[in-house]
């Protein structure tokens, strides 16, 4: 037995060390099952997270906790609107070029609560306009409990980042990898989860003239331009390699096309859905879409499966979506309103796009945090 145990301690010991490791989650559950994932136990974490979901799944009929999604959205402190008419008045510098506010989401249950589905400007103004809007809604009709949180961004008001981790993709040093830099702070108004780590991804990724893994033909891509716009495609039909490519970072195959969840789309497909868990499993998932617009929406919330999520996309505007990471510690989007224009972001002046989203805001400002990123900043000038 002795020796046994003497024969084991380097695993004791590489087990601990990932325990103590916040760079592999927020939770010692998350940081134990990215240890055993990189010492071959994949399909056991595959089994155990199973298990446990298929267990405490969300309860169908529940009641809306109070306050879950607010009955009002709060007037803006400015509006696309006023600022163009404002502009139009004289004496004032022209209002930035933007995109139409969306329009109030439909709700998936058939009494919707006050409030539901309709956005809510937060985060930095950009040239006195709101770059980003959220809103929230139940992500179907059978589980009333679960609130979704769905973010949508100005493309036009903001410019995009992908930052690259150390642990996901790995193989730094990078250049852009957190903790976001002062100067950076200065125009940040957003940042949020990418995908899976590359060995589950499927896919491949490309950033700061690296190609640091090869891009698949037809895996569904973040795309990144020299400019700071971002689409999402699959790659080799939406999208391609051109010299204005700056970043590609790809997860799975596209969930949503043209407009609708992707033929043959099944919550019980994990062959082309992710292996690292069931789909039709209700965990925390989140996933990106482009609007005909060319808006970015973001969606993210517990108690969703695979369909659940493309439908939330769809009703969002989503022409195109994939999806990003899953599981509670990594499902993250959050927003900074400083107290000036040109303030900078901090841990204090950020919020979450859900209340119960694991970890806050400072992750983004922590070297510690070791998993890629996209964030999303103002443009500078009209």
């Amino acid at each position: 037995m002795l020796v046994v145990v003497v024969g084991l301690t380097p695993v004791w010991w590489s087990l601990g060390d990932a325990l103590a490791n916040p760079q592999l989650g927020n939770s010692l559950s998350a940081r134990a099952a990215e240890w055993v994932r990189d010492h071959g136990g994949g399909r056991l974490v595959v089994r155990a997270e199973n298990a446990w979901y298929g267990r405490h799944a969300p309860p169908v009929g529940a009641r809306l906790a109070p306050g879950a999604i607010p009955a009002l959205p709060p007037a803006p402190s400015s509006s696309p609107a006023a600022a163009d008419v404002g502009a139009a008045a004289g004496g004032l510098p022209p209002a930035p070029s933007h995109l139409s506010t969306p329009a109030a989401l439909r709700p998936f249950v058939a009494t919707p609560t006050p409030g539901e589905g309709m956005w809510h400007p937060v985060g930095r103004l950009v040239g006195g306009i709101p770059a980003v809007y959220e809103a929230f809604l139940r992500p179907d009709a059978a589980h009333t409990g679960e609130v979704t949180g769905v973010a949508w961004m100005d493309t036009k008001l903001l410019r995009a980042q992908l930052y690259s981790g150390s642990y996901v993709p790995g193989g730094g040093p990078w250049k852009f990898t957190a903790p976001i830099k002062p100067d950076a702070a200065a125009s940040l108004v957003a940042a949020f989860n990418s995908g899976f780590r590359m060995r589950d991804s499927l896919g491949g990724y490309y950033s700061e003239g690296r190609m640091f893994r090869a891009l698949r033909p037809g895996a569904a891509s973040l795309v990144i331009y020299r400019d700071g716009t971002v689409t999402v495609g699959a790659w080799g039909q939406d999208v391609s390699f051109t010299p204005d490519v700056v970043a590609v970072r790809q997860n799975l195959s596209l969930l949503v096309d043209n407009g609708r969840p992707v033929a043959g789309l099944s919550a019980n497909d994990t062959k082309v859905w992710g292996r690292t868990i069931s789909n039709r499993i209700y965990v925390w998932r989140s996933g990106l879409g482009v609007t005909a617009s060319g808006a970015i929406v973001y969606v993210g919330g517990p108690g969703l499966n695979i369909t659940d999520l493309a439908n939330v996309l769809v009703r969002a505007g989503a022409v195109r979506a994939m999806e990003l990471d899953i599981n509670t510690d990594w499902v993250n989007l959050a927003t900074w309103t400083p107290a000036s224009p040109s303030g900078a972001a901090t841990a204090a002046n950020g919020s979450d796009l859900l209340p119960n989203m694991a970890g806050d805001p400072s992750r983004y400002f922590s070297a510690q945090w070791a998993r890629d990123f996209v964030t999303m900043s103002a443009r500078s000038g009209p």
